[in-house]
């Protein structure tokens, strides 16, 4: 079984989406016989080009977005600072909360300097 989870992982540190889908094939034909497997190959099989979008921007960014983490993370720290106030005197306040923390992120990562464009990953030029 150790083998199987090598090469599953082989398919997911592929760096591009050709390298992906020739471990998913070379994966496939070495387990698709064992039954063992079918449902883990059939899921592998349904959600493969979802697992894989991140694959399609550039490489230096795909450690910052093959997970959900950070964005987990930042929804983890709204619910933090919603529990403080329990409730709240109508929407505009709790948007207001919501636009504060998000604010907060958007400082933080402009000190990390580096943003996301279209084509190119560009540093800022802001003083720590």
């Amino acid at each position: 079984m150790e083998e199987v989870i090598v090469d599953l992982k082989r398919i997911f540190e592929a760096v591009t989406v050709e390298d992906a889908r020739f471990f998913r094939n070379v994966f496939f034909k070495r387990y698709e016989e064992n039954p063992k497997l079918e449902k883990a190959l059939e899921k592998l099989d349904e959600g493969f080009e979802d697992a894989i979008q991140y694959l399609s921007q550039p490489a230096k960014w795909h450690r910052l977005i093959r997970s959900t983490n950070s964005l987990e993370r930042l929804n983890q720290e709204v619910r933090r600072r919603e529990r403080v106030i329990r409730i709240f005197p109508n929407t505009q306040s709790a948007y207001r909360l919501i636009g504060a923390v998000l604010m907060d992120y958007d400082e933080d990562q402009a000190k990390k300097k580096t943003i996301f464009t279209n084509n190119e990953n560009v540093q800022r030029e802001h003083e720590i």
